[in-house]
């Protein structure tokens, strides 16, 4: 099958319409890409939540008060350490993906995404809670976290980079690489790899149509195995 798409506005838009984690994953384990999901309670706050776009890395950290003085590090005395220049710093079509920090606090709410929306960003990934839900729900932005809790970040942990590689439970995050998520969950596609995972999961995705049709219309799953090779 061949590249389909010219540009990252074609790709995220034929995507929305055809593609789901399940599929893309399926291409990365063709391709021995095995360890490509985060964890399974990061999930969409409402279950028709798309997401699709280039990873825009944030690293958080833990603090122990709003305003640190006295310290090496002087973000310490600065509010939120640097969120708000990571915000104002996403560009068209980027996630803002956060990890980094204990799950005691919020890293996402209503105002920072409205922020995000405003750029033009894709929505956003929590390693961790949100908060603001009705407004979040409201703005029919795509946010993925570990479910909502109000308590804020304020005293309690700073954006210490951004732009910059992290992990999440073993999956490494670049500046670039596309995330996708959904009902099922959220996966990382490593840009290296992103014109052959997207061409194998349209593949896929087309494939799948004709077997549920054959099964459907009768066929036994090893009838449809031997004859697609897809189940």
């Amino acid at each position: 099958m061949e590249k389909i798409w010219k540009n990252d506005n074609e790709l995220f838009k034929q995507a929305k319409k055809e593609l789901f984690t399940a599929v893309i994953g399926d291409a990365m384990d063709k391709m021995e890409l095995f360890h490509q999901f985060l964890p399974p309670k990061i999930q969409p706050l409402d279950k028709n939540m798309f997401l699709i776009g280039r990873a825009m890395p944030v690293l958080e950290a833990d603090t122990f008060e709003e305003l640190s003085f006295g310290g090496q590090n002087k973000l310490m005395a600065k509010p939120f350490g640097l969120m708000l220049e990571a915000l104002d710093d996403l560009k068209k079509n980027e996630v803002y993906i956060c990890t980094g920090s204990s799950p005691r606090y919020a890293l996402v709410g209503e105002l920072m995404m409205t922020r995000a929306q405003k750029l033009g960003a894709a929505g956003a990934v929590a390693n961790g809670y949100s908060r603001d839900t009705f407004g979040l729900l409201e703005m029919d932005f795509p946010v993925f976290s570990y479910g909502n809790y109000a308590q804020d970040q304020g005293p309690r942990g700073k954006v210490i980079d951004f732009r910059v590689p992290i992990e999440i439970e073993g999956v490494r995050i670049n500046p670039g690489d596309i995330i996708v998520g959904d009902i099922d969950g959220v996966c990382v596609v490593p840009q290296a790899h992103e014109n052959e995972v997207f061409t194998r999961a349209f593949e896929k995705a087309r494939g799948e149509k004709k077997v549920l049709k054959a099964i459907q219309n009768g066929m036994s799953a090893l009838e449809a195995w031997k004859k697609y090779q897809i189940m």
